[in-house]
Order: structure tokens, then C-alpha cells, then sequence
């Protein structure tokens, strides 16, 4: 990653900070150089390179087929572009499930290749294990529990998770355990508002709240989707700060239609230069 000088590198340490003095975290996807450009320059706390890139950038119905070749292609470049934001690589579906080596080796690839500053990976208390692994490898690990999107074909399909009290008592359980086991942080997803702040206050590290209710200590949206890039999808939790996707088809739309009347390119966007010169006359 690289630094500016005299701008501080946001860390895992300084999250755990903001929790300290009830400073809120703000975290977005990002997936390629501009966006981490645009996102750092504009304070994001944190930039996650998520797998749903696999539906944002790669045409993929889920995240499952994402592999670890395409989440470090994205990531290297995401990290190429902050100087300032925390670059947290999503751990693909299949890189860490298996042996707690395989986590290891996969997790330490985001960070030697890639330049990633942490990795986030999903599981409750049965990923505690591969977690305090992970961490004393020496790489950062945010976790992940609630709705977990590699988990969809188990978990039958999209759905808000922890509103009945049993279920509810695992999350919390998870969130403690994944805690105990080093992780710096945990994204809640798809859970009810109330259990959501009983998390929060619950944990010494940050909890970050996606379609989790405002009591979290910080929030993460997919970009596409908190600057309305795909108008058929909308969650409930997502809020559209822009509506982009008009804007970009509409501006196409112009270009196309100049481009055919040949009003583009016109003199201001042309070069001159000296007239050829002209061609002798044969005798």
C-alpha cells in the first residue's frame, strides 16, 4: 500500500480507538484503483475488497465462484490506490473452510502479495480456531456472522438472521468466541437492530453493521449499491446517496447520438496542425 507523507495510515489499533471514544467507522467496498482512489480521498475509514465482486465486477450469480487469483488481482490494485484507508482482503469461498493451514497460507497471500492490511473471513465459533491462527501468522482478521453470502446454498438463500432467541444466543456466542480468538473487529449482517446493539456492547472490538441497525460502532455498503450503479437492486438496508446509473446511460446515450450525427468530434476537440501540402500535378 502505498503512503502519502504526513497522512496517517488508518490501523487496526486506531478502529479499535474510535470505538473507544464512540467515534463511528465507515467501511465501503472497493474493488479497483480508481474506486480506492476516490474512496481514500474522500476519508472512508476502511476499504474492503469484498468477494461480492464476483457479482459487481465478474458477472457471477453469487460469490461462490470467486477464487484467491481474482480477489488478489483486485485487492493489489485497490491497495496500489489508498494511502490513507485500512485495505481488508475478503477471503473467497473455499480458501479457509478447509485445513487451518490452507487459511494461513491464503490469508498471508492477501498481505505479501497484494498489500492488504487485513483480511475478513466468515464463521462463527467454529472458524475461532483458523481466526487465532490467521492472527498469530501476524495477519489482522475481521470476521464475519449474521447473514454470511457463502453460506447461501446451506443457509436457503437471502435472509435476515437472529430473530428467534435461540438463534440469537449463538450469534452472540460467536461474536465472543471470535473476539477471544483474536479477530479486531466483526461485520454483522442481516440481523435484527436489537441484537445488533446487545453485540456491540457485548464486545471490546468494533462491530460493523451491514443491514444491522444504527446501534453498530461502524456501517459498510457495497459502493455500487449506495450509488444506485444497479437500479433492479436495492436491499432495504441500502440507502442510494447518488442515482448513477441514469446519469452514466444517459451520458452513453449523448455520446452515441453525436457520434452519429457527427457532431463529435468537433473543432474544440480536434488537433491542427500545418495543411498537408499539396500534390504535384503530372505533366
Amino acid at each position: 500500500m502505498s503512503e502519502v507523507p504526513g497522512q496517517r495510515r488508518v490501523t487496526t489499533a486506531a478502529l479499535q480507538a474510535m470505538k473507544g471514544r464512540g467515534e463511528r467507522i465507515s467501511a465501503l467496498t472497493g474493488y479497483d484503483h480508481f474506486a480506492a482512489q476516490v474512496l481514500d480521498e474522500a476519508g472512508v475509514d476502511v476499504i474492503l475488497v469484498g468477494d461480492t465482486l464476483g457479482m459487481t465486477m465478474l458477472g457471477y450469480d453469487t460469490t461462490l465462484p470467486v477464487t484467491m487469483e481474482e480477489m488478489l488481482h483486485h485487492a493489489r490494485a485497490v491497495a496500489r490506490g489508498a494511502s490513507r484507508a485500512l485495505v481488508v482482503g475478503d477471503m473467497p469461498f473455499g480458501s479457509y473452510q478447509g485445513a487451518i493451514r490452507d487459511g494461513v497460507h491464503n490469508a498471508i497471500r492477501f498481505v505479501k502479495e497484494a498489500g492488504a492490511g487485513a483480511v475478513k473471513l466468515e464463521g462463527g465459533r467454529r472458524m475461532a480456531e483458523t481466526v487465532e491462527a490467521i492472527v498469530q501468522s501476524g495477519v489482522p482478521v475481521m470476521a464475519h456472522i449474521g447473514f454470511r453470502p457463502q453460506e447461501i446454498l446451506v443457509q436457503g438463500g437471502y435472509r435476515v438472521v437472529g430473530r428467534d432467541g435461540a438463534t440469537a444466543g449463538r450469534l452472540r456466542d460467536d461474536a465472543a468466541a471470535l473476539e477471544g480468538a483474536g479477530a479486531f473487529a466483526v461485520v454483522l449482517e442481516c440481523i435484527p437492530t436489537e441484537l445488533a446493539g446487545a453485540i456491540t456492547r457485548s464486545l471490546q472490538i468494533p462491530t460493523i453493521g451491514i443491514g444491522a441497525g444504527p446501534d453498530c460502532d461502524g456501517q459498510v455498503l457495497v459502493w455500487h449499491d449506495m450509488l444506485g450503479m444497479f437500479p433492479r437492486f436495492k436491499p432495504r438496508y441500502v440507502k442510494r446517496y447518488a442515482e448513477l446509473h441514469g446519469v452514466i446511460a444517459g451520458a452513453v446515450q449523448e455520446y452515441i447520438r453525436d457520434v452519429r450525427a457527427g457532431r463529435f468530434p468537433d473543432a474544440a476537440h480536434s488537433y491542427r496542425g500545418e495543411p498537408p501540402p499539396a500534390r504535384a500535378q503530372e505533366d
